[in-house]
């Protein structure tokens, strides 16, 4: 029988991602992030029990009343316990009521992993270009399983080098790089690290970076930094304000949802950083660095102090986000991994982000509409 699916209360839909150790792009905070998109909290109940939950992200077309609905990181829900039918049917006719267009959604469900010293191996020895072409030391048969039912139920997904896409693409990674802390002390996180880390975070110290937490007079700080950041790595920058409207969301959600970590050398900023923390899940979302200084390594010791933390807080993973999947030196993405293969870590492909058109004239219209912005 299919899931029902229904509002919930804004304690429910916390207390359920919370548990859940749910992404923090579904907790009901991120709605205030996201100021600029409508959105409605939604449960799945399995009679009067609450089964999952999402946030859905509502983006209104141009000109017309219709809408894109976005699950990022989500629905929060047992795949394993339930046929994806059961999961999604109700979900896309409650709505098509909203005159939803087109829906996209992006489980939080692990299909693969690779351990640091798996990828380093291929690495060197220059067997596979891409994640994707690598034997992973953990499949999970039951994600495997989400994905090919998902696409018999018609659900899209562009491939994995985003060729040939169908969808509007993943907005967020579909690989990302995770450190697990479960059972381990500060010593044995130390010793994880390979020996550049270490001897990059003792540099560090002997050099006189501090790294401390700051709080929302900082945030011009490190947004000056964020914006050298994006202008050196060639990417679009946030506002102020929306690291502002951020931190503000989210510690009124949870004081301790959201960190600002600052990394400084004799007075001036080098690098910085925010924390994120829902249940036992601890994320590093947005960094910056200065070309200044970086002889110092300051973001080691931003990083490595990150980690500290989130162990002593008792997470039980720290996830470091996005990485691409390839494994080429010369690909000017390879920095991603090769930076935090350091951390002794495993990479994760999720099952990814998938896309089902209730109107495929207005799915492809809204396509060619990104497309030519």
């Amino acid at each position: 029988m299919p899931l029902r699916v229904g509002a919930v209360s804004v304690a429910d839909h916390l207390a359920f991602v919370t548990r859940s150790s749910g992404s923090f792009l579904q907790a009901p905070s991120w709605a205030g992030v996201k100021a600029e998109w409508g959105h409605e909290r939604l449960g799945w109940y399995d009679g009067e029990r609450l089964v999952g939950t999402g946030l859905v992200l509502l983006r209104q077309t141009p000109k017309v009343k219709r809408y894109l609905a976005y699950l990022p990181e989500g629905p929060v829900v047992d795949w394993a316990a339930y046929d994806a039918a059961d999961v999604t049917t109700p979900l896309l006719a409650h709505l098509k009521t909203r005159g939803v267009f087109t829906v996209k959604m992006g489980p939080q469900v692990a299909t693969r992993r690779w351990r640091a010293d798996t990828v380093k191996a291929a690495i060197a020895a220059e067997t596979s270009a891409r994640l994707a072409d690598l034997t992973p030391d953990e499949t999970d048969p039951v994600a495997i399983a989400l994905g090919d039912r998902l696409r018999a139920l018609g659900w899209e997904q562009p491939s994995h080098d985003g060729s040939d896409a169908t969808g509007f693409g993943d907005f967020q990674p579909r690989y990302v790089f995770q450190v697990p802390l479960a059972g381990r002390t500060r010593e044995e996180l130390l010793g994880g690290l390979n020996q550049l880390w270490r001897r990059n975070i003792k540099r560090a110290e002997k050099a006189g970076v501090t790294v401390e937490t700051g709080g929302y007079d900082d945030l011009a700080d490190f947004h000056a930094l964020y914006i050298e950041t994006a202008r050196r790595d060639r990417f679009t920058p946030r506002t102020l304000h929306y690291f502002q409207r951020m931190w503000e969301a989210m510690r009124a959600e949870d004081p301790d949802r959201i960190r600002l970590y600052l990394a400084r050398r004799e007075g001036q900023l080098l690098a910085a950083a925010t924390w994120v923390r829902v249940g036992g899940h601890i994320w590093y979302s947005y960094g910056a660095s200065s070309t200044e200084g970086r002889e110092h390594r300051p973001s080691n010791a931003l990083q490595w102090r990150m980690l500290a933390d989130a162990a002593e807080a008792g997470a039980t993973v720290y996830d470091l986000r996005g990485i691409s999947e390839t494994l080429d030196p010369a690909d000017h993405l390879f920095g991603l991994i090769q930076f935090k293969l350091g951390t002794g870590g495993e990479a994760v492909e999720y099952v990814g982000e998938w896309d089902f058109p209730l109107s495929p004239f207005l799915h492809k219209a809204f396509q060619l509409y990104l497309a030519r912005r």
